[in-house]
């Protein structure tokens, strides 16, 4: 399955590992990488030596190419300089289109992977200088800045842009890679599927409510879980929380039930409050199932917990059998 992206990022499958914060760590990442896809690590928000040691964590597992995630809607400059010191190989920005990020990160010699949601997000970040875009569908897990279906997004930004696309959002087995690729992506971003992985960093709680999930498990919030990220729409599973919240009449922040409780504390004793945008680690306690457990629509597919490596070959072998097989369906 060669493409330009395969070569331009030197790896042997176009699978990304989505920068799932607080669920990709070192482990899951490296595991990617020496699959032959891509992994991601998020490292935003973290303090410049942390950042450092997330990098040498992964490198010190896998001698592959690599991606730091970086969010532009929090301070990042430090943490850019930091990618650019350990001369990483790429970073992926996302939430925000800053031009100045872009420059500074191509003139020191990085490849740029931008996260999209429309075709004029898509020409920004070409214009700006990104050499791959990562076109997000609504479908996603996670924080998901646009509103536009894969289906419909994918084509659309493949026709727009001359660079690379990969497609995110709701992909979870080989039939979805396929189909990203048929639409004009070179690549697909894997997020949901890899919560599924043994190396995902997550509580028992939250990856069995994975496991559980159908497709219809998931909502669209706009900002539910705003504490530490607020108006940062996102994607989550339904759980008690967001119920108790549709029952009581779906308030904004400021009035919803419960504000300012305390649910649970995690693994290093920090309280977490309901609403918070975090991510159940394990060592986490309390009542986690209220917590904020992000997932994408592709969440049925996650049936089993397998190496993140299996997950990759899996991916790439089913999409490779459905590639080749299309034209005995039609």
């Amino acid at each position: 399955m060669p493409s330009a992206l395969c070569q331009f990022l030197d790896i042997e499958k176009p699978i990304l590992s989505a920068p799932m914060g607080g669920a990709a760590g070192p482990d899951l990442v490296a595991s990617v990488c020496n699959a032959g896809g891509y992994g991601v690590i998020p490292l935003w928000g973290k303090p410049v030596d942390q950042v450092v040691e997330g990098i040498a964590a992964v490198r010190a597992l896998t001698d592959r190419n690599f991606a730091v995630n970086l969010n532009l809607s929090f301070p990042y400059q430090d943490q850019l300089e930091a990618c650019i010191d350990a001369k990483i190989h790429a970073v992926s920005l996302f939430w925000g289109m800053e031009p100045s990020a872009f420059a500074t990160a191509k003139a020191a010699g990085l490849v740029v992977l931008a996260s999209v949601g429309s075709v004029a997000e898509a020409k920004a970040a070409e214009d700006a200088g990104a050499d791959v875009i990562v076109a997000q569908g609504w479908e996603a897990g996670g924080h998901v800045w646009g509103q536009v279906s894969t289906l419909a997004l994918i084509p659309a930004v493949a026709d727009a842009v001359k660079l690379p696309v990969v497609a995110a959002g709701g992909i979870a087995d080989g039939r979805g890679m396929a189909a990203a690729l048929l639409l004009g992506a070179e690549g697909v971003w894997v997020g949901t599927r890899f919560l599924g992985s043994t190396e995902a960093t997550i509580h028992d709680t939250y990856r069995q409510s994975i496991l559980d999930a159908s497709e219809t498990a998931t909502e669209w919030y706009y900002d539910l879980y705003d504490v530490d990220w607020p108006a940062a729409p996102h994607r989550a599973l339904k759980n008690s929380t967001s119920e108790h919240w549709h029952t009581t009449g779906s308030a904004s922040p400021g009035n919803r039930p419960g504000e300012q409780q305390v649910i649970g504390h995690r693994p290093d004793g920090r309280p977490i409050l309901r609403y918070q945008s975090y991510t159940p680690l394990p060592g986490t306690d309390g009542d986690v199932e209220a917590m904020s457990m992000w997932s994408g629509q592709g969440v049925a597919l996650v049936r089993q917990i397998m190496p993140a490596a299996e997950i990759v070959e899996e991916l790439y072998l089913d999409a490779k059998d459905h590639l080749q097989n299309r034209q005995a369906i039609l």
